[in-house]
């Protein structure tokens, strides 16, 4: 939790950019995850996709890439998106967005999930927290 802490801070404070030559600039958000469609079980050995869905707060948000911390059987996932400097943003409401990555089974026993929901009124992050049995 403590390297989660430390990767949202270190977003916040060097995330200013510019992307490619074109002058665009960005900061970097990692956005709350509101629901997760992962199967019930795995088979070792096989791929399977994991779509997470997230609101999407402005139409200056775009996807980039996932959050995405292994230790031992256990993973976490954030969604990291770009939020680009315009004068032209407009606040969504209920904009829910998809992104999926694909997660190959390497290990028997079971995985655990922990899918970042933000963070509660005490700075602490909470997670939605999923274990998926893998079978034989």
């Amino acid at each position: 939790m403590k390297k989660f802490l430390v990767f949202c801070m270190t977003l916040v404070l060097f995330s200013a950019c510019s992307i490619d030559d074109d002058g665009t600039n960005y900061d970097l958000e990692v956005l709350p995850i509101e629901s997760v469609d992962i199967p019930d079980e795995f088979a070792l050995g096989e791929t399977y996709p994991i779509t997470i869905t997230y609101l999407k707060p402005s139409t200056c948000h775009a996807f980039k890439e996932f959050y995405y911390l292994k230790d031992n059987n256990e993973r976490t996932v954030a969604a990291i998106n770009y939020v680009f400097e315009k004068d032209n943003c407009e606040v969504l409401e209920n904009e829910l967005v998809e992104a999926t990555f694909n997660f190959v089974v390497t290990s028997n026993g079971s995985y655990i999930f922990k899918f970042w929901q933000g963070e509660d009124e005490n700075n602490e992050d909470q997670y939605l927290i999923i274990e998926v049995p893998v079978t034989s």
